[in-house]
Parts: structure tokens; C-alpha cells; sequence
């Protein structure tokens, strides 16, 4: 790797959490950019969720993390999905505060300092900053699915967001634990989150092509939400009269 071995010692900052299934190519190249981007901003921790992956993936990950203290794994017995393997990234995390990206290099590291500079402008009142993406790299077609997908979401339930499928997002774990977990969750935290009453912010990242291989997730998966969990999460959305404000008394 080109990318320093040594991390800031601490108790992590950030925790970077990235789902993988079968990414053997693109693994070493995007941690090294993680830990080109994460240095500056203080102890961090990379979490890799392997997925039900067939080829050298876990040999790869069992490597790095026999190399670097700052590199951890877990692994799923059989694939459970993109929403799943978040989740149980973020589950593992130590750091008060997730980012999570796209295992395929799509999702540039670099962004992750500027991410945590709004996030933290933001203060208690912001939970999440998303990433939008610009340059969209998916192909005329998916490009044109999911800003179809984006405008009848927004137009549903009224996030504020035009792009939900971006894999680059940093949030407050306690937050994103504390939210209805179901399948395709990850497309719908903007919506969720401003259901507890927090703020978003967002910054606009440059997409990117893959480093190698395919796509290992399905069309529906990275792209459409179902008809049911779109009316699922607006009747969450209408079933929460109003955050209350709590006071500590004593």
C-alpha cells in the first residue's frame, strides 16, 4: 500500500464503514485512499463488511487487518444485502461518528474531512451530511432511472434531497441506530432523520468509475425503491405527531 501504516493512536474520530461482496480488485487501492484522506483529521477506525463474498476478498481483508490496528472485518455467512452490511458495519463501529461508502472506488475518500467539517459546523442539531453526486458515471440509462426514482421520492416525502443513492454519507451512529431498520434503509435517511427532528447537510462529490469488475448489487438494490417501502416510510413520516424536547431536571 502506499498509504502510511501508522494511524493517529486514540480512540477513533470516525469510523469508515464499507460493504464489499466480491471486490478483490478494488480493495487495497480504496483503503489506501482512506487513509490518505482520514489522516488529517484524527484517530479513525475502516470497518470492511464482506458480504457473502466468493472470491479473495477475505483473504485480502485478513491480511490488511493482520498489517494495520486501524483495520477491522466482519463477515456475513451468506449475502444479506447493501442495507444489512451497513448496518452491521455500523453496529461494530467505535467512533461516534460513521461514514460509509461504496466498496467499488466510486466514492471518493477525499471528501470525508469536508463531510466532517459540516457535519460539525452543524453542531447537536445535524445528524447527517450526504453526499450528491455530480458527473454521474452510472451510464445514460441508470442515470436516468435514478434521477426518475429521486423525484418521486422527493416528491413523496419531501427530504430535501436529490440524491439519495449516493454511497458516501457521514452520520451520528447513535442517530442512524436509533432509526426503523428494513431493507434499501440507506436510501431513505434523509427522510428518516429529519423525522427525529435533526438537520442534513450535504456536499456535492464528483462520482467516479469503478476501479474494476461489475456491479455486485441488483438494479433494485442501487437504484429503485419499492412502491411499499416508499408508502412504509411516509406513513412513518406522518405517524410522528412531533419530536419532543427534553429537559433534563435534575
Amino acid at each position: 500500500m502506499k498509504a502510511t501504516k501508522k494511524a493517529p493512536k486514540g480512540t477513533p474520530r470516525v469510523s469508515v464503514v464499507v460493504p464489499v461482496k466480491n471486490e478483490e480488485g478494488n480493495i487495497r487501492t480504496l483503503v489506501d485512499e482512506i487513509v490518505q484522506a482520514a489522516t488529517d483529521i484524527g484517530p479513525f477506525e475502516v470497518i470492511y463488511v464482506d458480504d457473502g463474498s466468493t472470491d479473495t476478498t477475505p483473504s485480502i481483508l485478513t491480511e490488511l487487518s493482520e498489517s494495520y490496528p486501524w483495520f477491522h472485518w466482519v463477515k456475513h455467512k451468506e449475502s444479506c444485502g447493501q442495507s444489512a452490511a451497513v448496518r452491521t458495519g455500523v453496529r461494530h463501529a467505535t467512533a461516534p461518528v460513521v461514514v460509509t461508502m461504496d466498496g467499488d472506488g466510486q466514492n471518493n475518500p477525499a471528501y470525508i474531512p469536508e463531510m466532517l467539517s459540516v457535519l460539525e459546523a452543524g453542531g447537536d442539531a445535524m445528524a447527517l451530511v450526504a453526499g450528491q453526486r455530480t458527473g454521474r458515471k452510472d451510464g445514460k440509462f441508470k442515470s436516468f432511472q435514478s434521477k426518475i426514482a429521486n423525484r418521486v421520492r422527493g416528491a413523496i416525502l419531501r427530504d430535501g434531497t436529490r440524491d439519495t443513492g449516493c454511497g458516501l454519507k457521514m452520520f451520528k451512529r447513535d442517530v442512524y441506530l436509533a432509526l426503523p431498520y428494513f431493507d434499501a434503509l440507506h436510501r431513505f435517511m434523509p427522510a428518516l432523520v429529519k423525522r427525529e427532528g435533526f438537520g442534513i447537510g450535504y456536499v456535492d462529490v464528483v462520482d467516479r468509475t469503478r476501479y474494476t469488475g461489475v456491479s455486485n448489487y441488483g438494479l433494485f438494490d442501487r437504484l429503485w425503491v419499492s412502491i411499499m417501502d416508499l408508502a412504509g416510510v411516509w406513513w412513518l413520516i406522518r405517524r410522528r405527531r412531533r419530536v419532543p424536547q427534553v429537559q433534563k431536571m435534575d
